[in-house]
């Protein structure tokens, strides 16, 4: 019996509306904006052109012609070793967070350089503050405990003319610290994004790994590769994503003035009842879990205020206008 191709969707249902990404990448158009993506890109079992997803080097150009074509952003690379995140994932969650920015200025998105950003571990790639300023015209600030990191990012910024003067990096002295030491006197933030490093230690972060692999058909591969980089900091701490979040969230009732939105990925879901815990004993007052799905990963933005949909409102009105 002959061999069925594989139907594939032509739009990603679970990707936000508003994310370029939901179509399924068109290779032709790619290389055109990136003609180094061209030795990376073959013919799959399906007969689909595709690139080999266990392979950073693939992924990383992958990733450099996605800025390029679809956010403008002509000069961009990494450090070995560091996250190389995949871009869908990371516009998801912005257009998460603007929908959230939303919820009480009338269901009206604000945009431009007023709406201010904090990234919490920007890293060398910088995505979140890219995505933010290209789509909506947000300004960031990125923050990370790695100089390296904030090296990267910062000659991304200041390789790129459209993200100048719309992006701060800052280093964080204290890897304990995530508000505390970043966060001015007087300086007022509309949210806050986090990818808070997942794992408690490097063996559980090379088996979800491998789990990837596997079900990338890859089954052969003999050594686990980190397919998207990172190193040990991005991807792991002591406690986990339990800890580094539940930490986060205390701090982040320190500075309950100084940020309307709080918000963070979770990757485990199991974590979340943990989470709403440490933010009922902090006094937050609404919080929001949002589910998102790309491919077979799920994740969730967990978002949380200190301020009353009346100061919600208020704030709206004395930040972004009418």
């Amino acid at each position: 019996m002959a061999q069925k191709k594989r139907v594939h969707p032509k739009v990603k249902a679970s990707l936000h509306p508003r994310n370029k990404h939901r179509e399924r990448y068109n290779f032709k158009e790619l290389i055109e904006a990136c003609p180094d993506l061209a030795p990376f890109v073959s013919l799959n079992q399906f007969k689909d052109e595709s690139i080999n997803f266990s392979d950073p080097k693939a992924v990383l150009m992958l990733n450099k012609a996605i800025l390029k074509q679809s956010y403008g952003v002509d000069h961009w690379s990494i450090p070995d070793g560091f996250l190389c995140p995949p871009v869908p994932g990371r516009a998801d969650y912005i257009h998460n967070i603007a929908d959230v920015l939303a919820s009480q200025n009338r269901e009206v998105i604000p945009l431009g350089k007023n709406v201010k950003c904090l990234d919490v571990g920007v890293g060398a790639n910088c995505i979140y503050p890219i995505i933010g300023t290209r789509e909506y015209g947000w300004s960031f600030v990125g923050s990370d405990t790695e100089e390296a990191a904030i090296n990267s990012a910062s000659a991304i910024v200041d390789n790129n003319g459209t993200l100048k003067d719309k992006i701060e990096l800052r280093l964080q002295a204290n890897t304990y610290d995530t508000f505390r030491g970043v966060i001015k006197d007087n300086e007022r933030y509309d949210v806050s994004v986090c990818n808070p490093p997942f794992h408690a230690s490097l063996k559980e972060a090379e088996k979800a790994s491998q789990s990837k692999v596997n079900s990338l058909n890859k089954t052969e591969v003999k050594e686990v590769v980190l397919n998207f980089g990172g190193n040990g900091k991005e991807l792991y701490c002591n406690g986990g994503e339990e800890r580094f979040v539940t930490n986060m969230i205390k701090q982040s009732s320190e500075f309950s003035e100084a940020c309307l939105w709080f918000t963070t990925l979770v990757s485990k879901e199991g974590n979340l009842r943990t989470f709403r815990k440490a933010l009922k004993a902090v006094g937050a007052v609404e919080v929001k879990a949002i589910k998102m799905s790309q491919g077979t990963k799920i994740s969730r933005i967990l978002a949380w205020t200190f301020q009353t949909i009346d100061q919600q409102r208020d704030w709206a009105k004395k930040h972004w206008g009418e």
